[in-house]
């Protein structure tokens, strides 16, 4: 058996722990630059906001109807992503984080257990210790967890948990689950297979593996074996690594200085390697990139420019990283125009302990090392960025953030106060 723990609403929803007067009344949460809803309360959904949706052309719905908006605080998201992570280490020694509000727990062995109530107890303990609501589903298969777990956000009369594994209730539940909404299903299948007519769950689990395989490869294959009750998509213990790691950001206002966007690549680049880092890799290449305003018109095509930077000896080093992105940028950077948005993503991710040295390299990687891990500590323990690569500099990212809620969880001056009279 597998079970799915699902966060409800997840940005939204840990607006709301710190702000329960936001109960009940529509939420959402914008992406980079407060652009476009990424996350939105049943009462907003109910509006008709949807996903994705750009702030300017809801502004009416928002202001008619008092919705509270929130820019991203990934600060905030991210811890409490982990202390829901931490409960669920509670009920089994390992689970899989499948990502930011997702993590699927492996119940194998586990006999003569109450999955019903071990659903509601899972998702019982994680509103209690985190404020988080949480749907967990348990079924014999990942996907079909997966689904069980969309029906506790249909049906409140679960009480957060269902168990899902009898053949006539899994029937019945896949004849009315649209295929479009199975995991493992993008966009392009599911134009081909509603054009053919398979429009449920159930319909996909009567066709035959050959059709399937033709259309689809092995992994639709999968897909197909695992609505049918056949686990086959195996449990990854732990954490996984990454292969690409990407660090980009849209800009308030186009940025027409080399100094000014050097400075915000270099904080990309920072951010990436203590990325790496983190997940005991070290990468092969830097891929650097800025590009323009795409809305803007302008007397030249230009619409900005990347390269890719290969290093002789795999690093995590921010140092190394730095001299790479700045040599990067000189290469791309044309004066004149003005870069509305600049990233940089390392790929060729490799573990860090499978570096292969280079008798020509001059690097003093033992030293390196040294250097991050005391950086690393001390931003650790301290907090973000309480020490940097002078390259970095010293203000912000060039980000707007007007809606941005407190660091509640990750900064001491942030840290919500109770005054009782």
């Amino acid at each position: 058996m597998y079970a799915l723990a699902d966060c409800n609403n997840f940005f939204v929803s840990c607006e709301r722990v710190f702000r329960p007067d936001l109960n009940l009344r529509p939420v959402i949460v914008l992406s980079n630059n407060d652009g476009c809803a990424v996350a939105r309360s049943n009462e907003a959904k109910a509006l008709g906001i949807e996903m994705g949706a750009p702030l300017f052309k809801i502004r009416d719905i928002v202001n008619r109807h008092n919705v509270a908006v929130f820019s991203g605080n990934m600060a905030l998201y991210g811890d409490m992503s982990h202390r829901v992570q931490q409960t669920l280490l509670e009920f089994a020694p390992s689970i899989e984080r499948y990502s930011i509000d997702e993590a699927f727990i492996d119940l194998t062995g586990m006999v003569d257990t109450n999955f019903d109530a071990l659903a509601k107890e899972i998702s019982r303990r994680c509103r209690h210790n985190t404020g988080i609501p949480v749907s967990v589903g348990i079924a014999p298969t990942k996907t079909l967890a997966k689904i069980a777990s969309k029906l506790c956000k249909q049906y409140p009369r679960l009480q957060g948990g269902c168990y899902m594994h009898r053949n006539e209730d899994i029937e019945k539940v896949l004849r009315k689950f649209p295929i479009g909404d199975v995991w493992g299903i993008g966009r392009r299948y599911r134009r081909k297979l509603t054009d053919c007519g398979i429009n449920t769950a159930y319909d996909f689990t009567q066709l035959s593996e050959e059709w399937v395989r033709a259309l689809m490869g092995i992994a639709g294959v999968r897909t197909w074996r695992e609505l049918r009750g056949e686990a086959c998509i195996e449990f990854e213990d732990g954490f996984q690594a990454k292969q690409s790691i990407c660090t980009s950001r849209s800009f308030t206002s186009e940025i027409y200085d080399i100094k000014e966007l050097a400075e915000q690549i270099a904080k990309f680049t920072s951010m990436t390697a203590a990325k790496l880092r983190k997940q005991g890799s070290a990468c092969t290449q830097l891929h650097v990139f800025a590009w323009t305003n795409r809305f803007k018109e302008e007397e030249s095509n230009y619409k900005g420019s990347s390269i890719v930077i290969p290093f002789e000896v795999a690093t995590d080093s921010t140092i190394v990283m730095l001299k790479a992105a700045n040599k990067a940028l000189i290469q791309i950077f044309r004066r004149g125009c003005g870069y509305k948005k600049a990233g940089v993503i390392a790929t060729g991710i490799i573990p860090r302990n499978s570096i292969q040295n280079n008798l020509f390299d001059k690097t003093d990687h033992s030293r390196h090392s040294k250097i991050m891990q005391t950086i690393d500590k001390i931003n650790s323990s301290i907090g973000h960025d309480s020490i940097i690569i002078a390259s970095q500099g010293f203000s912000d990212v060039k980000m707007r953030h007007e809606h941005r809620s407190p660091h509640y969880t990750t900064d001491w001056a942030d840290i919500p106060t109770v005054t009782i009279k």
